[in-house]
């Protein structure tokens, strides 16, 4: 079933219902006070979330009706994913940015077959930012600039943890065996060598799953290591990864085949040729104290 599906189109599709719904999405921003808590005060839906959802899966479903849909606002634990043809969507990927005018969300349109991305787009609209991919297609910024940002000979190889800039998020779970095994995990990150910790160069919060797997892509961050996101968040950023030249590996020792809802991810920039990729996973997995587990 997948050699007849046409990707190109879904692809050209995605890019397009990601136009309307930057629309959408910058014609007027919310108050906190508008939104509904989902889970706590850091994990906020908004009125927005529900309208782009809407509008994205009515408009997939009425092209593309043989095909699942599984999207963040519509989620429901008795449908999980399967191997069929799915799109993956979050309609606002980074709401908290979105609730309080810092201009770091997007929307998120992934496609998988079998479980794996292999279409991607994501549109920041507040910068007119758009990212997307094809499996075996390369990987693009605003139609025509080819991921990485760097090429050839000046994209530099990796070359560990103390020279690389990294992306970290807090979450919106504060508590419990996971809350501490972040917090561990970012303070040996952050510690001189001297006190056994890793000294990353820098760390960042782009409060977007999304934008940092994006970052990453670009070749901007060297590395982004996350736990509680959901297939939503990294379908579209993980082939834009992967058709860029980076990997994505699980957020937990020894994970390096990761399942698209496994809700624990470590992605790594491109570099010539792979070099330092895998050196840099494991450095990074030497300094995460404990197991994220969800």
């Amino acid at each position: 079933m997948s050699e007849s599906i046409d990707l190109k189109e879904i692809h050209d599709v995605l890019i397009d219902i990601a136009a309307e719904a930057g629309k959408v999405i910058t014609s007027s921003l919310p108050t906190i006070n508008s939104t509904d808590s989902k889970k706590n005060s850091s994990d906020l839906v908004t009125e927005y979330d529900k309208a782009v959802e809407s509008m994205v899966s009515q408009r997939l479903k009425a092209k593309y009706p043989d095909y699942d849909f599984h999207g963040e606002e519509t989620y429901s634990p008795d449908h999980p994913l399967t191997d069929k043809p799915t799109f993956i969507v979050d309609p606002i990927d980074g709401t908290t940015n979105f609730v309080h005018g810092f201009p770091s969300s997007c929307i998120s349109l992934g496609f998988a077959i079998n479980r794996k991305p292999v279409v991607g787009v994501v549109y920041n609209a507040f910068t007119s930012t758009l990212y997307s991919a094809i499996k075996g297609q390369g990987a693009f910024l605003n139609h025509t600039t080819p991921l990485p940002l760097k090429q050839g000979d000046k994209l530099e190889a990796l070359d560990g943890l103390d020279k690389a800039l990294i992306a970290l998020e807090w979450g919106s779970e504060r508590s419990g065996p996971n809350w501490e095994t972040k917090l561990q995990t970012f303070a040996s990150l952050g510690k001189t060598r001297e006190n056994g910790g890793a000294m990353v160069h820098s760390i960042r919060s782009l409060g977007s799953a999304a934008l940092n797997i994006c970052a990453v892509a670009s070749g901007v961050l060297d590395l982004y290591w996350e736990g509680g996101c959901w297939a939503w968040d990294v379908c579209a950023g993980w082939i834009i990864l992967e058709e860029a030249g980076g990997i994505m590996v699980g957020g937990n020792k020894g994970d390096w085949d990761p399942a698209i809802d496994g809700r624990a991810y470590t992605a790594v920039r491109p570099s010539p040729g792979g070099k330092g990729q895998k050196e840099l996973v494991e450095e990074l997995w030497r300094h995460v104290h404990g197991r994220l587990e969800y």
